[in-house]
């Protein structure tokens, strides 16, 4: 797709809504500004925590960000390979993100998309919720990234798979294929998934499926051995309406590079113990202990996600993207400070005073949540048939670490 190097706007739509514009200025800066009938709307739709002022009302005083766009449409790009790849295709340097989200500013995670501005200002409308969905049979999944044809080597090159989008199976999926780095990562993530769920925690639903039932791969991509991990994406309802939803990297106003940094799990607890309630904070700290239950040192902060199901008050989304990464990097360490340390070995509770102290949160429920989850976990990882979906050395793994927290914490 040949972008044309003179575009120099973008609109941006929530809910099929326009709600305001990116100028590309001189210099390759961009500037985000919210369109007057968004800003005296009362009854607008939410677009992100980030935006939201100390006294609650709508931030409209906004900086111009240099070659990138700024971090809440950042964040919705995507990264690495993938990244590298479209970026040859729409002609443009990667880091020129402008360029990347109007070629793929129409499929967004959650409600908003963004489209072409005509030179005379008008916007060019995007798909509705209500908009029928690509044409598919309820059974098969169908390779749905329209307009890319992926380079094997975008594939063989990321390290953690790839995250393409399909269409079937009576949804909006996404399809994560095997990595060429590390093993059974599909395996890995759907054990985790399930255990989470028997845990008591909220999963999308989930599937391994193998790569050549997923219809319509480019070629190269296809001949790939082994099972995808297929997940049923959680921002779009029945029918296909959009359900919108940002990341806390998102939320904090970082861009992606940020991800691991500046921020902890105590900064994410505070932000939902103000915007959501107690019940979606501990839930919170269930899903930060049972990662370091698993082992899991990869959960930044664009692992954990809002939704907005109202439209305007944001709620923790289901869980995603638990892989245990112990079995991968020894001696692995959590993405993100929990109560001053990154260890992953034990939860103290020293720790959880810290943790809880700095998120300004009562100290004796969050303890209670931590036993439980340790207990929950132990229990449910000995009855967890999945888990011989994994390789003995890696099921031997993750074993030992639970049972290592376990004892410890």
């Amino acid at each position: 797709m040949k972008l044309d190097p003179k575009l120099s706007a973008l609109a941006v739509h929530l809910h099929g809504r326009r709600i305001g514009v990116i100028n590309r200025l001189a210099g390759d800066h961009h500037l985000f500004a919210f369109d007057e009938d968004y800003v005296d709307d009362p009854s607008r739709h939410t677009l992100s925590l980030s935006f939201k002022g100390q006294a609650g009302g709508l931030v409209t005083s906004l900086r111009p960000v240099g070659r990138r766009v700024p971090p809440f449409f950042s964040n919705l790009l995507p990264e690495g390979h993938l990244r590298t790849y479209l970026a040859e295709q729409a002609g443009v340097k990667p880091e020129r993100e402008f360029f990347l989200l109007a070629a793929l500013g129409a499929d967004l995670a959650g409600a908003a998309s963004v489209t072409l501005m005509t030179t005379d200002g008008e916007d060019i409308a995007p798909h509705h919720d209500n908009d029928p969905q690509p044409p598919a049979d309820d059974q098969v999944l169908r390779f749905s990234l329209a307009g890319v044809q992926l380079k094997f080597s975008a594939v063989m090159e990321a390290a953690g798979g790839l995250t393409i989008p399909v269409h079937g199976i009576g949804g909006t999926w996404i399809v994560k294929m095997p990595s060429t780095q590390f093993r059974a990562v599909p395996e890995n993530e759907y054990t985790m998934l399930e255990l989470a769920r028997a845990v008591g925690i909220k999963v999308p639903d989930i599937r391994l499926v193998p790569v050549r039932d997923i219809h319509g791969l480019p070629e190269d991509v296809a001949r790939m051995e082994g099972k995808a991990l297929v997940v049923r994406r959680f921002d779009r309802a029945d029918g296909g309406a959009r359900i919108h939803m940002e990341d806390f990297a998102q939320i904090f106003g970082l861009f992606p590079d940020d991800k691991y940094g500046r921020r902890s799990y105590a900064n994410i607890a505070s932000v939902l113990w103000a915007e959501t309630d107690e019940a979606h904070t501990y839930e919170f700290v269930r899903r930060l202990v049972f990662s370091v239950l698993i082992g899991n040192g990869d959960m930044h902060l664009k692992n954990w996600s809002v939704l907005y199901p109202d439209g305007h008050r944001p709620v923790l989304s289901p869980a995603y993207d638990f892989v245990a990464t112990l079995p991968y990097i020894a001696g692995d360490k959590l993405a993100l400070g929990f109560g001053g340390s990154r260890d992953l070995s034990r939860i103290t509770i020293d720790q959880v005073r810290r943790f809880a102290d700095t998120a300004h949160l009562p100290v004796s429920p969050i303890w209670s949540v931590v036993q439980e989850t340790v207990e929950r976990t132990a229990g449910a990882w000995k009855a967890l048939a999945e888990k011989d979906l994994l390789p003995a050395d890696m099921r031997a793994a993750v074993d030992r670490q639970i049972q290592s927290v376990t004892a410890l914490s």
